[in-house]
């Protein structure tokens, strides 16, 4: 049995990085709560970090389907 290394480096390589990436979206849509939450408590305007919480967490829920799709269809 032969292992292709190559190969193997880079599924952990992008895999890595889609990881690495997922975690920083989540991280940055949970930060947009909280300074939705802020602001709200201060009286002003939400809508800014309502609109970046929303995209983050929609960027994370594709990629986790398109994983998915990829998992099954492969």
């Amino acid at each position: 049995m032969k292992v292709d290394w190559a190969a193997l480096g880079a599924v952990f390589g992008v895999s890595l990085a889609v990881v690495l990436g997922l975690v920083l979206l989540f991280s940055v849509a949970l930060r947009a709560l909280s300074a939705r939450e802020a602001e709200r408590e201060r009286g002003g305007s939400a809508v800014l970090p309502t609109a970046a919480a929303a995209v983050c967490l929609l960027a994370c829920v594709t990629v986790v389907l398109h994983g998915i799709y990829l998992i099954v269809a492969g």
